[in-house]
């Protein structure tokens, strides 16, 4: 039998998330990858208790301001944050996982860059550990096993795996089939790969054999849950909705 991976909305495709759950969220730094819809799903699911597993804790002010994975940290949904870069870029205004992390209400678990990607990747192909000369002699190392390679020092680290992860995806067939454009092409693919169920927000949703194989980036047999944005959210989303930026004289 036919499994239908095409849910009607976002509500229903994060109903069944629990509390307690591990969560990854593709994204890099502004909205172009960000699952907006689903993120905002969540939110009034009301899911607690949260590990979230993402680039950024949401909130750091770096691009457009809207409304991405801090809105679960104001809902008060996050136990622990895994990402690179937790903090607001200015100090004046310090995101919500800062303020909370800082009062020791969420637990954060910061992570390089680079490190992050390979923990999620190594998740995703069921390698549990690796090596890594990234994060030596400093804080990251803190409590970690350390060996020598070609006398380089490196410290061991663990591969991440999640429960659900939240992903943005330009087209999607009814198969699962994924095509990414732009920043989409960040941690949407891998972290697709890693969860128990993945699912993606796309702009379109297409019949099976629509879109050329060659172009697929995430097979369908990673993706579990499919739904089509059907409005514009009010900021740009690909490279192609240009917008302007008014200078002062």
């Amino acid at each position: 039998m036919a499994v239908n991976r095409v849910y009607p909305d976002f509500g229903s495709a994060v109903a069944d998330i629990p509390d307690g759950a591990v969560i990854m969220i593709g994204h890099f730094a502004g909205p172009g990858g960000t699952p907006y819809y689903l993120i905002q799903a969540l939110r009034r699911q009301g899911a607690k208790d949260l590990t979230i597993i993402a680039n950024t804790a949401g909130g750091i002010g770096l691009t457009l301001d809207y409304d991405d994975h801090r809105i679960l940290f104001e809902n008060r949904q996050v136990k622990k944050v895994i990402a690179s870069f937790p903090f607001s870029t200015s100090a004046s205004r310090p995101s919500p996982a800062e303020k909370q992390i800082l009062a020791g209400e969420v637990e954060l678990e910061i992570v390089p860059q680079g490190t992050l990607a390979e923990r999620i990747r190594c998740g995703a192909a069921g390698i549990p550990a690796f090596y890594t000369p990234t994060g030596y002699n400093t804080v990251v190392a803190e409590g970690k096993e350390m060996r020598s390679f070609n006398g380089r020092p490196c410290i061991l680290e663990h591969a991440l795996k999640a429960d659900y992860a939240l992903i943005r995806a330009y087209k999607a067939d009814k198969k699962g089939n994924l095509v990414y454009r732009g920043t989409m092409r960040q941690f949407n693919p891998i972290m697709a790969m890693n969860a128990r169920v993945t699912i993606v927000e796309a702009d379109e949703i297409v019949e099976a054999g629509d879109i050329d194989p060659e172009a697929v980036v995430t097979p369908g047999i990673f993706v579990h849950r499919i739904v089509q944005i059907k409005e514009n959210p009010g900021f740009p989303r690909h490279p192609e909705r240009n917008f302007c930026v008014k200078s002062v004289n």
